[in-house]
């Protein structure tokens, strides 16, 4: 089943911009765009009754969507004007997508399409890859001599399926990709005789560290021949690090694993910093 590119839109700054980065991502990779926008009958409008509200709404979706056929005329385009619920809408596109697009106002409260909580509840629980973008993005900031960045922890399989994003997008963009590992002094007590001889086999905790980054990215490497990659291990906090590199990205891709709370799913404080402080795109890779 070909799955879409499905962008998010509300008429913001933001959407449209993000569903810019969605159309030219989908001509790259050949795949159809969908455009979902949610809206609700406002009954305090009294003049207007349900099918002329949902007749505005429509229009402003299809103007949207002129725009982008335009830009793109090879490109197939759907089109879904759902009433209901945001999260709901949206819960149930990024099921059926490749990747799911919206906008992004960075810091502050607001992630995207949706207000508060419903964001970081459709970032936590989404299957697929989150893509999150800035107004004012540009096909420019997709210039060659800027970096698909993706962070890497653990070991080869708790970062797979960042990784293959990564490589997925800079294949299709003849982008490299620049795999950042960060790496902090663990406390005393959780050294042991086991981690103790693996650090003297490597020659310490840096050149382990780097190790490990080879050793996730190699079955990549092998896949993805023509990606140019390269290694930063660095000692720091990886939203840090990660955020010390994002001058240079034109795509940073994060991992993610959901954690449960008394009030809803919570994405991680990694991705929570990215999102909220790299100026570039943002993709929200879960876990697999």
């Amino acid at each position: 089943m070909t799955r879409p590119i499905t962008a998010g839109v509300d008429g913001t700054e933001e959407s449209l911009a993000a569903l810019d980065w969605a159309a030219r991502e989908a001509v790259r990779r050949g795949l159809p765009l969908r455009v979902v926008h949610a809206w609700r009958y406002a009954e305090a409008l009294a003049t207007a009754d349900r099918d002329t509200q949902h007749g505005w709404v429509s229009e402003g979706v299809s103007e949207a969507v002129r725009v982008v056929s335009d830009r793109h005329p090879g490109l197939t385009v759907t089109t879904d004007v759902v009433e209901g619920g945001a999260a709901h809408a949206l819960a149930g596109a990024v099921a059926e997508a490749e990747m799911l697009v919206l906008g992004s106002r960075g810091h502050g409260p607001v992630l995207g399409f949706l207000l508060g909580s419903v964001g970081q509840q459709v970032i936590a629980e989404a299957s697929r890859p989150v893509v999150l973008v800035r107004a004012g993005d540009e096909p420019a900031a997709e210039a060659a001599g800027r970096d698909v960045v993706v962070g890497q922890h653990g070991g080869p399989e708790d970062s797979a399926a960042a990784l293959r994003f990564a490589f997925e997008t800079a294949a299709a963009r003849g982008a490299a990709v620049r795999a950042v590992r960060a790496w902090t002094l663990p406390p005393v007590f959780a050294y042991s005789p086991g981690s103790l001889k693996l650090l003297d086999d490597a020659g310490g905790l840096e050149p382990y560290e780097k190790q490990a980054l080879t050793d996730a990215l190699q079955p990549w490497r092998e896949r993805f021949p023509e990606v140019p990659v390269a290694e930063h291990v660095e000692m720091g906090s990886a939203g840090q690090v990660l955020l010390s590199t994002a001058g240079r990205a034109q795509l940073m891709v994060v991992g993610r694993r959901a954690h449960r709370t008394a009030v809803g799913a919570r994405i991680g404080s990694v991705a929570h910093g990215v999102l909220h402080h790299a100026g570039c795109p943002v993709a929200v890779v879960p876990h697999e």
